[in-house]
C-alpha cells in the first residue's frame, strides 16, 4: 500500500512559484526525494490557475511519512511556507493494489 498527497499550495503575486524555485535551489527537494520510502515529490502547475502549484507526494507506508514530518527539513519546509504566505489544500489517497482493473484498460492509450 502507498500513500499519495496532493497538496496545492496558493499565494499571490507568484509567491507559489517562488516557494517551489527555493524549495529545488536550497536542495529540499533533491533530500525529500532521496528519504527512505518517498515514491514521489513533484510539482505541476494547473493551467488555469497561476498562483497555485500542487505537488503530489508519495510514500510507501504512513510510517515513512511520519518518519519525513519528524525530520529537520518541515520545520525548513514550513518557514519557506511562511516566508511566501502560502495557503494549502490537501487531499490524501490510498493506492489500490489491484491497479486498473480490466474494464478500464481499454481507455488507455499506450
Amino acid at each position: 500500500m502507498s500513500i499519495t498527497v496532493n497538496l496545492y499550495y496558493t499565494g499571490k503575486n507568484g509567491s507559489a512559484q517562488k516557494f517551489v524555485q527555493e524549495m529545488v535551489a536550497s536542495g529540499l527537494v533533491e533530500k525529500i526525494r532521496n528519504e527512505s520510502g518517498n515514491l514521489k515529490y513533484e510539482y505541476y502547475q494547473p493551467l488555469d490557475d497561476p498562483e497555485t502549484i500542487m505537488l503530489i507526494d508519495s510514500w510507501k507506508d504512513q510510517d515513512s511519512i511520519d518518519k519525513h514530518h519528524a525530520s529537520s527539513m518541515m520545520t525548513d519546509l514550513a518557514k519557506l511556507r511562511e516566508k511566501y504566505d502560502l495557503h494549502m489544500k490537501v487531499e490524501r489517497f490510498i493506492s489500490d493494489e489491484a491497479g486498473v482493473p480490466d474494464k478500464d484498460q481499454k481507455f488507455i492509450r499506450r
